[in-house]
């Protein structure tokens, strides 16, 4: 581990932010635990949801990929549809104050309220703590982690790395696809792609 990941996660334990211990999570191998504070002010740590499929999503209202997906209704329907089947939705803002995508408790709520969105919850990550630790690029970066625990996928939401909306019907949902498989009890066929979207606007 680098120094600056220490000081990161030095600094995270006096916001009582629990930071996964490695810098970045392999597929195949356990989802590092972390905790976080939501939007409503309540701690949340990904070991609650043990037993569960939880999605991660990485959020950015600013950025205009994320605009793509939230006001054609994609991703509202793609958290919808992955909690019908039972799982768990978080979505985090690793957006550093001051900069795109920073929002702070009430913002969230009203950026939910707005979108018509169906996380379980959303979380704050503004120094960067748990979004640096799961090597999270962009937004959108998503990542799902089966009812063991275990990463079972990380990269785009689907494989067309546009801001245009018209691609969105002809794309193949990586999210949607990998828990379809989760479902049928059958390996993940799509374990990895390359994220797109804005960079993660962390602290410096």
């Amino acid at each position: 581990m680098n120094r600056s990941l220490l000081t990161i996660f030095a600094a995270a334990a006096s916001i009582a932010v629990t930071a996964p211990a490695a810098a970045q999570q392999i597929v195949g191998q356990p989802a590092q635990n972390f905790r976080l504070t939501d939007m409503h002010g309540k701690n949340v740590q990904l070991a609650d949801y043990r037993g569960k499929v939880v999605v991660l999503e990485w959020n950015n209202p600013g950025c205009p990929f994320v605009q793509k997906h939230y006001k054609s209704g994609n991703m509202q329907k793609t958290q919808a549809a992955a909690r019908a089947d039972g799982a768990v939705w978080l979505t985090i803002n690793s957006g550093a104050p001051g900069k795109q995508g920073y929002m702070t408790g009430k913002q969230a709520q009203d950026f939910v309220d707005t979108m018509d969105a169906h996380p379980t919850d959303y979380l704050l990550d503004p120094k960067g703590v748990v979004g640096k630790a799961y090597a999270a690029k962009t937004t959108p970066h998503m990542y799902i982690i089966d009812a063991d625990g275990t990463l079972v996928y990380q990269g785009g939401i689907d494989d067309k790395p546009t801001a245009d909306v018209a691609d969105i019907t002809t794309a193949r949902n990586h999210v949607l696809a990998a828990l379809d498989e989760l479902e049928a009890g059958i390996p993940v066929s799509v374990t990895e792609t390359r994220p797109y979207g804005c960079s993660v606007k962390y602290a410096s």
